[in-house]
């Protein structure tokens, strides 16, 4: 029978697994060229549709709490995200968000109290030396904005998952989640309407199916697992999990293409699964284990909050 820290893990995995499929639904399914507005679509309706679900509305401090919350996961993130990528040669975006992990154990040591220990800096530097083989490819210079709004999503999201590790303990995580992508989706909507102008064609069914699938699968789904996972695990194990979504978006490129891995792409492989089997080991290792309201294994008494 798995241990509830196995269970919870093996649950928080398949959020960066479907986020892993959002590559093809975009270039397959979406209407090309408007990417805040795909991820208004990702975000807002999701976040309607998990509030209908939780009936609960913030309350007091919650109320700010959502919006800082909402900006950092959601809409700064993807904000970032789109600038990186529109500037910088193929897979060095990605690269750039690799560091995301060790910001996060980083982050949490200092504000969860979390150990930092030798092996999780180790697998962050592995993990990102991953990320780095799998989807990095010969190309020009780097644009200094276009790193710097890399570096910025990724700070953005790792400081978004202290602080949600830090502040939901109150209430269940599905409600959390909800919060943070109406939040987030407002703020891209807002976005949309200053920034980028809306498809002169109207959606063709194909393009629905997609912004069905992203936003019921990719997002409402998927962000509800990982809020979840954040809220039952360490900040660390999350963070590292997502390091999976890389891998799986080259495997599904892969089997469409009928190609098959590179040496450095399989050296990349190995390397994310080793870091996140090693950073899931230092946790599952300890023998504890997780309960309604589980005790941090690093920080004693720290409250894990589901």
């Amino acid at each position: 029978m798995l241990s509830k820290t196995t269970s919870a893990v093996a649950i928080t995995a398949v959020a960066p697994i479907l986020w892993g499929t959002t590559y093809l639904t975009t270039t397959t399914l979406l209407i090309a060229d408007h990417p805040v507005l795909t991820a208004t679509v990702r975000a807002l309706p999701a976040g309607i549709l998990l509030l209908t679900i939780g009936r609960r509305l913030p309350r007091g401090s919650w109320w700010w709490k959502s919006v800082v919350l909402g900006a950092l996961n959601i809409g700064g993130f993807f904000a970032f995200l789109f600038i990186a990528a529109d500037r910088l040669p193929g897979g060095v975006a990605a690269v750039v968000g690799g560091i995301q992990p060790l910001l996060v154990a980083v982050l949490a040591s200092r504000l969860l109290a979390e150990k930092l220990t030798g092996r999780v800096v180790a697998a962050g530097i592995a993990g990102v030396t991953g990320v780095a083989l799998i989807v990095l490819r010969a190309a020009g210079g780097l644009d200094a904005i276009g790193v710097a709004a890399a570096l910025l999503g990724a700070v953005s999201m790792a400081l978004g998952v202290v602080l949600t590790k830090a502040w939901s303990s109150e209430h269940p995580p599905l409600v959390v989640t909800a919060w943070q992508l109406v939040a987030g989706g407002l703020i891209l909507a807002a976005l949309v309407a200053v920034f980028e102008p809306l498809p002169e064609q109207p959606p063709t069914l194909t393009n629905i199916a997609g912004y069905v699938y992203l936003t019921l699968i990719g997002t409402a789904l998927a962000y509800a697992l990982w809020f979840r996972g954040i809220a039952a695990l360490p900040a660390r194990v999350p963070a590292f999990l997502g390091l999976l979504s890389p891998v799986v978006a080259l495997s599904i490129s892969g089997l469409i293409a009928g190609e098959t891995l590179t040496l450095t792409q399989g050296c990349g492989v190995v390397l994310v699964f080793a870091s996140v089997a090693a950073v899931i080991g230092g946790v599952s290792g300890r023998g504890r284990r997780l309960t309604g309201i589980p005790t941090n294994p690093d920080a004693g008494s720290a409250d894990l909050h589901r």
